[in-house]
């Protein structure tokens, strides 16, 4: 969402999403901070990818540090937070870009090698004007490559089936939003293990993998699955350019 209503956060709204910030963890070990902050933007915030935000007063900010699991603990961290500010009706839009010097990054102190890379206003939502509705017919915003195209099994010779053991917290992570609607997920299916990887298309490519990890997950957790999170040496070499990130194994 890019148009807001103008007015702060509740009280009430404003707990909860520190109540979310501060409960958010994830199993990367990334440095991440996370601040939501009242602005006075006269006019408008215009991102140059992103178009006018409009009417917004609250934004988050995320410090995020420059390595791999940081991107990755960003994603999956704050993918949370805007799940909830989803939950309790709100409106919110990522905004990956360079924020040092602007009204954002003023005053603020980052830890561990942080940079603030993301904002996301978060506030009411207003009807989408023209220009927004363009704007993700143009990017395809809406659309999701097909299941089939992302995850495989039996070593990435066989597209996994949608309906098999991982399928429907995969389906989740199809979902997911992403930088552009990039959508550079992959994942393989070996067992009760899934390795997933990522098909590099932009510097955000790595968070949005930490985003639709996080809803592959929290998917576990609505199935009443237990698992973890891990790194290893032996995962299968993917096709072409895919790089691994990680992989999943169920411990019940």
């Amino acid at each position: 969402m890019r148009s807001f209503n103008g007015k702060p956060l509740s009280p009430d709204n404003d707990k909860t999403l520190n109540e979310a910030i501060n409960s958010s963890t994830d199993p990367f070990g990334g440095n991440v901070t996370i601040r939501l902050k009242e602005f006075n933007l006269k006019g408008g915030y215009k991102p140059s990818t992103y178009g006018m935000i409009k009417g917004a007063t609250n934004f988050f900010l995320l410090g995020i540090g420059s390595d791999e699991a940081s991107a990755l603990s960003a994603g999956y961290r704050f993918e949370k937070v805007v799940l909830k500010a989803t939950e309790i009706g709100l409106g919110t839009c990522w905004i990956a870009a360079t924020f040092k010097g602007t009204d954002f990054d003023r005053g603020e102190v980052w830890r561990n090698g942080e940079a603030l890379k993301i904002i996301c206003p978060v506030g009411i939502p207003e009807k989408q004007r023209m220009l927004e509705k363009f704007g993700r017919m143009a990017l395809g915003s809406n659309k999701r490559k097909p299941f089939e195209q992302l995850f495989f099994t039996d070593d990435f010779k066989e597209p996994l089936n949608p309906h098999s053991h991982f399928g429907e917290p995969l389906e989740m992570l199809r979902l997911a939003p992403s930088s552009t609607n990039s959508q550079p997920w992959r994942a393989l299916v070996s067992g009760n293990t899934v390795h997933f990887y990522y098909k590099p298309k932009s510097p955000a490519s790595v968070l949005d993998c930490g985003i639709g990890m996080c809803h592959f997950y929290l998917t576990e957790e609505y199935l009443g699955r237990k698992g973890e999170f891990f790194k290893t040496d032996s995962a299968p070499n993917p096709p072409d350019n895919w790089k691994y990130l990680y992989s999943f194994r169920e411990t019940e």
